[in-house]
């Protein structure tokens, strides 16, 4: 005789939502725990943490990034899972906020004194993430943070999706706090993507690798060998000239440089972080 459920379709719908877990799972664990919600729950986190070491391998493309500035602090975060279904969803989005409240308190000067460091909970942030690995059903991770402290920041984050967390972030630290000059300086790092403040930060060997893909490309397109070195070293600078931030056109307003905008505000760019999801 096939015995009957001891549970109410509310009892699914409720471990459904604390877990995150398919309707089939959840009903399982319940038959398992003979309708016992707490056991239940612990059954879906027993079977969801042994799966955790499966998703190791898994590629989390997908995610958020969020951020925070409060005075002369500035505090940004990348947690990263596997698919959009996931990033979109509100206990996805709640865990990235709550990370974001402890690294302000944190401000951790690396990805693993932050991992390593304990939350209001009780539990490291590991072991935070560890559990939503379970609860989630994904590989869900910490990919970098980023902190700025005693300097105003400038902040700016950028949905290229409506129904999606932010996916682009960035973080300016400037000399001097002047109005909404930081805010544009990250919209432009958000669109251009510099690698370095200015040119004095490009590393030698980046500069020696690019010299030598334009002369192998040169010669390739057949250049006068008189001329080669000429254009070279244009092509060299105009590499510098784009991956450097403050020689870049100013997004809204190419005819101005980035330093031009920056000058005339009487301020100065110190650092940046641009974060992108899955890049």
């Amino acid at each position: 005789m096939h015995k009957l459920a001891n549970y109410t379709a509310d009892d699914v719908k409720k471990l459904r939502e604390a877990t995150a877990a398919g309707m089939l799972d959840c009903k399982k664990a319940l038959d398992e725990a003979d309708g016992d919600y707490n056991k239940a729950l612990d059954i879906i986190r027993v079977k969801g943490l042994k799966g955790v070491t499966k998703r190791e391998g898994r590629l989390t493309s997908n995610g958020a990034v969020v951020a925070k500035v409060e005075g002369n602090l500035g505090v940004m975060l990348e947690l990263n899972c596997e698919t959009d279904f996931v990033a979109k969803g509100e206990r996805f989005v709640a865990l990235a906020d709550e990370l974001l409240a402890h690294l302000q308190n944190a401000q951790s000067d690396s990805l693993e004194a932050f991992l390593s460091s304990t939350m209001g909970s009780g539990k490291s942030v590991q072991v935070t993430v560890d559990e939503a690995n379970a609860t989630l059903g994904e590989k869900i991770e910490v990919r970098r943070i980023a902190v700025i402290k005693d300097s105003p920041v400038g902040i700016y984050l950028h949905r290229t999706s409506p129904d999606l967390p932010p996916q682009v972030g960035v973080l300016v630290e400037l000399a001097k706090d002047v109005a909404e000059v930081g805010k544009d300086i990250a919209q432009h790092i958000a669109a251009f993507a510099p690698q370095f403040v200015n040119r004095e930060e490009v590393p030698a060997d980046l500069i020696e690798n690019e010299r030598r893909i334009a002369e192998e490309t040169a010669r390739e397109e057949g250049k006068p060998e008189a001329a080669l070195s000429k254009i070279i070293e244009g092509r060299v600078a105009g590499f510098v000239k784009e991956v450097s931030l403050i020689e870049q056109s100013f997004a809204k307003d190419a005819k101005k440089t980035v330093k031009q905008i920056l000058d005339e505000a009487g301020t100065a760019v110190k650092s940046f972080h641009r974060f992108r999801v899955g890049q």
